[in-house]
């Protein structure tokens, strides 16, 4: 029977040469595999049994051990998807005898619930992201950049991606270019585009002409302090400003916004299939993880359109 750190080897060997993996992957996979092989009874069973690799995983899962945590689910679920890639490898190429890869599960990836704000939230948010009065451009970009994210549930990559041309003030919506080049209409709510209409008339032509932009398209929608497209680092900057304004520092992430669009649009009485469309999810059942956060609002619908409520 071949020794365990060779099937690894060559394992680790087919990753390189054959499928073409990065070298970060295949030192990830080794990683892993190395861990296993350490691990007790490893070494002289691996190749007769699951009981090595099935014991292995059970192992890594018991957390709040003093000096032995585990691994959070994220994590097990790599180290399992590794376990069954070598071993389907190993019986493949007929260095084991058994198909042990069949008997691994890969754990169920977790759904963590949204970080979400209220809707008083949300207002503190906007407010100490700037104004008219803002001595600096970056305070009404950053105003109508956020006002954006939440009022159409942008992502902040499809936000900063729009050029003007996207935005149509006349009929209140904006084209957007979701994942897998999906494109989809979002309408604009009136106080959104009351903060775009100021931005864009005012210091967003000054910073343009500074950064020589070619008006293609109009031109970026939202335009850095040096005249480009505002970068993704500054966009989130943007964000991180407002939160620690508002007081809501350890509350936000570039995605609050969006999520918080969603369940408001949800405990406000929304259909879920257009709330789906909105945000450009592909499966629905994306969309359903905003339903776990509604729970107050469909007690209300309930007892107030069941009959027997």
């Amino acid at each position: 029977m071949i020794e365990l750190d060779r099937a690894i080897d060559e394992y680790l060997t087919y990753l390189d040469v054959e499928r073409g993996l990065s070298p970060a992957t295949v030192r990830a996979y080794r990683a892993d595999l190395t861990d296993f092989a350490a691990s007790r009874g490893a070494a002289g069973g691996w190749a007769s049994s699951p009981d090595a690799a099935i014991g292995y995983l059970a192992a890594r899962t018991r957390r709040g051990r003093p000096r032995d945590p585990g691994l959070a689910p994220s994590s097990l679920r790599r180290r399992a998807a590794a376990l069954k890639g070598f071993y389907r490898f190993a019986y493949g190429e007929g260095l084991i005898t058994g198909d042990v890869a069949a008997h691994l599960d890969l754990p169920r990836p977790s759904r963590l619930l949204p970080e979400t704000l209220t809707v008083a939230e949300t207002e503190r948010l906007l407010e100490a992201a700037g104004d008219e009065t803002s001595a600096q451009p970056r305070g009404l970009r950053d105003r109508a950049l956020l006002e954006l994210l939440y009022a159409a549930g942008l992502r902040v990559s499809e936000a900063i991606g729009l050029d003007a041309d996207d935005l149509s003030t006349d009929g209140a919506f904006v084209r957007v270019i979701g994942k897998g080049d999906k494109e989809r209409l979002v309408p604009v709510g009136d106080v959104a585009l009351d903060w775009l209409a100021r931005w864009m008339g005012g210091p967003r032509a000054t910073l343009l002409g500074i950064g020589h932009v070619a008006p293609i398209r109009g031109g970026p929608l939202f335009v850095g302090d040096r005249g480009g497209r505002l970068a993704r680092q500054q966009a989130w900057a943007s964000v991180k400003r407002a939160a620690i304004g508002a007081g809501l520092a350890d509350r936000v992430s570039p995605h609050t916004l969006r999520h918080s669009f969603a369940t408001h649009l949800l405990e406000g009485g929304a259909d879920l299939r257009v709330v789906q469309e909105l945000l450009g999810h592909a499966s629905i059942s994306t969309t359903q993880l905003y339903t776990h956060l509604t729970g107050e609002r469909i007690r209300d619908v309930y007892s107030r359109a069941h009959p027997r409520a």
